[in-house]
């Protein structure tokens, strides 16, 4: 009797349809990709220069890059833009998809402004940021008056802590539940922190500062823990433009987690502290281990908004891998030097997955806990 099991084994023209549509995909990726990584990983054993005949020369090109000061300086600042981005974008898509996940009312108005910057292109994104971040642009503007302001702005912080400290200290003394941010009482502790600055920067008893020359966050060589400023400034633009899509992810995770949980916890006296430590982020794992791992690659091969940048800074202080390959591939007013791209491009192949499964063996399992 015939099989007619319709979850059963495939037939011989369900196959060859299978076949068929996979085909397109096939080739394609046969050709940009396997063919592309055994071309590259071919070239990166030879001398070629885009004019001439390639050159075996074995691991030459893979020891270059170890004495190479310029390559040594990409893998540092890879390396070091990957974990702060990475770590910068998963706290704070995380924080951003509870927050929309929490609102009863709107919550797809909310969810589409959130995302809009990552329909914007990432071209379009670097030029605003460029502007933003150039000599006299609003960032810089910005940081130069708070670095003028900083005994005012102190001042502020200290007399704001210290008035809504006393309210709350006061009314707890009378009443229980008295929050420490009440918003009645922040808004008394405001008013005279402001009054108390205002009058003592009017009495100049609070000097200001008059900053010689504005801060320069591109065409600079200086660096901040270790990292460019100016990749920093890029590692802002990173962030802002990434952290719509993993929120969603995020978001889609919570949105999955059974209310029962919550409920039950609620009933045995779990703070809603407790109840995310233990109920959400144990269960966002699987989504977490997707949104490190979207964001180890991502940062790790970063190439656009550092080439949009060009001469607006020096290589030193914005080089990646990804420019690196780029940067030997196309040196300005120099001959391709395309077996040393090639290693570049491999060990940046290399290191991405290595990075991603040691990742996945340090604790970030793809498994809900």
């Amino acid at each position: 009797m015939a099989d007619t099991d319709p979850h059963g084994p495939l037939g011989a023209a369900e196959r060859r349809a299978a076949w068929l549509f996979l085909a397109p995909f096939g080739a394609l990726l046969g050709v940009f990709f396997l063919f592309a990584a055994a071309r590259t990983a071919w070239f990166s054993l030879t001398d070629y220069d885009l004019f001439s005949e390639a050159r075996f020369v074995g691991l030459r090109n893979y020891g270059a890059l170890l004495t190479d000061d310029l390559f040594l300086l990409a893998l540092r600042n890879s390396l070091m833009f990957a974990v702060i981005v990475t770590t910068a974008q998963t706290v704070l898509a995380l924080i951003l998809a509870v927050f929309v996940n929490g609102i009863v009312r709107g919550r797809g108005a909310a969810r589409t402004a959130l995302y809009f910057p990552s329909i914007v292109s990432s071209t379009v994104m670097t030029l605003i940021f460029i502007w933003l971040f150039q000599r006299r642009g609003l960032v810089t503007d910005a940081a130069n008056w708070v670095a003028n302001e900083g005994a005012a702005i102190a001042c502020f912080a200290l007399v704001l802590v210290a008035v809504q400290t006393a309210l709350v200290w006061n009314a707890r003394r009378r009443y229980d539940g008295v929050a420490p941010l009440d918003p009645y009482f922040l808004i008394f502790a405001v008013a005279a922190a402001l009054a108390v600055t205002v009058l003592l920067r009017t009495a100049q008893i609070l000097p200001a500062g008059e900053a010689d020359e504005p801060i320069s966050w591109l065409n600079t060589r200086r660096t901040w823990l270790g990292m460019p400023v100016t990749l920093w400034s890029v590692a802002a633009i990173n962030v802002f433009t990434t952290i719509p899509l993993m929120m969603l992810l995020y978001l889609a995770g919570l949105q999955s987690i059974p209310r029962d949980l919550y409920e039950a916890a609620e009933i045995d006296g779990a703070s809603r502290r407790t109840a995310f430590l233990r109920i959400t982020v144990p269960l966002l794992a699987p989504v977490t281990f997707a949104v490190v791992t979207l964001g180890l690659i991502g940062t790790l091969q970063m190439f656009d908004q550092v080439a949009i940048l060009g001469n607006a800074a020096p290589i030193e202080s914005r080089v990646t891998l990804a420019y690196y390959t780029y940067y030997n591939a196309f040196p300005p007013g120099g001959a391709p030097r395309i077996g040393m791209a090639s290693a570049g491009a491999i060990t940046l192949a290399v290191l991405t997955l290595g990075i991603v499964f040691l990742q996945r063996a340090l604790g970030i399992s793809d498994r809900a806990a």
